[in-house]
């Protein structure tokens, strides 16, 4: 008898796809407005307050959020294995937006003297939301053939960034700044971030299907033991898998790097280069805009020159941006006395930005592509599990060596740091084989795989 075999990947529907997409674009509002931008310096110079150095508001910001991705690395996994096999993708996504949504705009509670009330719903809201990435990402591999999965995956972080600034147009218009003046109006921004994300991510919920086929427990068995079984026969097995086992260890390294810039680059403005404010709102508008740009069109150079391809090309645009971050301030220096012409440093790390923000967006989108390539459908859940795991690893390891070097050499030169991890992750990724990788992948959903 030949071996079962499954039906060839066809392209979903465009209404499917803009639903999956838009959960990438209701999302961001808790990204930027609540991690990156707002609330992060509302909760450590205002409710906190530590001035001048503000060390315990630093230290509580980065205890919750380490700790929500810590529970994420816990978690994501067995939560991955136990939704593929009972297909609950779609429930377990859903549980997770509630509860993002629900802490998020809890978070107008949090004021002076209410801290550890702040901690408490970061840590959350940051594990819902972090653990939704991974559970919304599953759903990538059902959406297309693997020629599309590029350019799917572009369009939804592109469509994220837009609606990352969506949602912080009404917080730059109508909120205002953060300072204590300004606390009774710049508080309402936890509530603001859910309302976008609770209503955002509706045609997700409209018209993503769940495509896997429920299978019942076996006898005497909970779902937790299931999910556990499961990844250690998965790990078992990555040796098999070993394209996909070494694409989590460069992810590990370049997600590192990528989580000490979204979380220092502001700060580096301010310390390091001495922004203006309208440059600082100038650099948001700028890295929006050209992270969805670069999101979006490196989907198309994705499907042409494959997704590993793409992915070492974004690589190397990365160390090319840190080397120019780092090189900013003499870049200034140097035309002055070189070329006689004013060039302050500020406008230059604008220039810089943008090379930053087109490696941000592209970056991410080819990781995730490769992972819906190398994953079979039936596993897709578990793996894509995992990748949350080594990004949220890498979280907790960027952040905590960038904090330590910065503390004995100064933000100024510790950023050099990033170059070391992008360079590692490059090294670590070139014996990947991405069709070799495709191959196992298919051959297990065929039924030739004994995993």
């Amino acid at each position: 008898m030949p071996p079962p075999t499954t039906p060839p990947r066809t392209r979903a529907p465009r209404r499917e796809i803009f639903g999956w997409a838009m959960f990438d674009f209701a999302n961001q509002a808790y990204t930027l407005l609540i991690i990156s931008v707002i609330f992060g310096d509302l909760f450590t110079r205002i409710v906190v307050g530590d001035a001048p150095d503000y060390r315990l508001g630093n230290l509580l910001w980065s205890l919750a959020l380490s700790t929500s991705y810590l529970l994420v690395v816990l978690c994501a996994p067995v939560a991955g294995a136990i939704m593929d096999y009972t297909a609950t993708k779609k429930a377990f996504l859903f549980a997770s937006y509630l509860l993002t949504v629900i802490t998020t705009a809890a978070l107008y509670w949090v004021a002076p003297g209410y801290a550890w009330l702040g901690v408490v719903l970061l840590i959350v809201s940051n594990f819902a939301y972090s653990i939704g990435e991974a559970f919304i990402a599953s759903f990538l591999p059902g959406l297309g053939p693997p020629q599309d999965l590029g350019k799917i995956s572009g369009f939804g972080w592109a469509l994220g960034y837009l609606g990352g600034m969506a949602s912080a147009v009404f917080v730059l218009l109508v909120l205002g700044e953060v300072s204590a003046e300004n606390f009774e109006r710049i508080r309402w921004v936890g509530p603001w971030a859910a309302i976008f994300f609770l209503l955002a991510a509706i045609p997700t919920f409209l018209w993503v299907r769940e495509r896997g086929q429920p299978r019942p427990l076996p006898s005497g068995t909970s779902h937790v033991r299931l999910g556990l079984d499961r990844i250690r026969q998965t790990l078992s097995h990555l040796r098999a898998h070993r394209d996909l086992a070494v694409l989590f260890v460069s992810v590990f390294f370049s997600m590192s790097g990528i989580y000490i810039v979204i979380t220092y680059a502001f700060i580096y403005g301010a310390q390091v280069i001495g922004w203006d404010e309208s440059v600082r709102t100038l650099m948001f508008v700028l890295v929006q805009v050209t992270a969805a740009l670069g999101a979006f069109a490196f989907g198309f150079i994705q499907d042409r020159l494959g997704a590993l391809r793409t992915y070492w090309i974004t690589l190397v645009m990365w160390m090319v941006a840190i080397a120019l971050i780092y090189l900013t301030p003499l870049l200034s220096l140097l035309a002055a006395e070189h070329l006689g012409v004013d060039w302050p440093a500020q406008y230059i790390f604008l220039i810089v930005g943008g090379v930053a923000g087109l490696s941000l967006g592209s970056c991410q989108s080819a990781t995730r592509t490769l992972v819906g390539l190398f994953a079979p459908l039936s596993r897709a859940g578990e793996l894509f599990g995992f990748w949350g795991l080594a990004m949220k690893l890498a979280g907790m390891f960027g952040l905590l060596a960038i904090g330590l070097l910065q503390a004995l050499v100064g933000l100024h030169t510790a950023i050099l740091f990033c170059v070391l991890l992008f360079a590692i992750a490059l090294v670590t990724a070139l014996p990947v084989n991405e069709r070799r990788g495709q191959a196992i992948a298919a051959a297990h959903d065929a039924g030739h795989s004994t995993w």
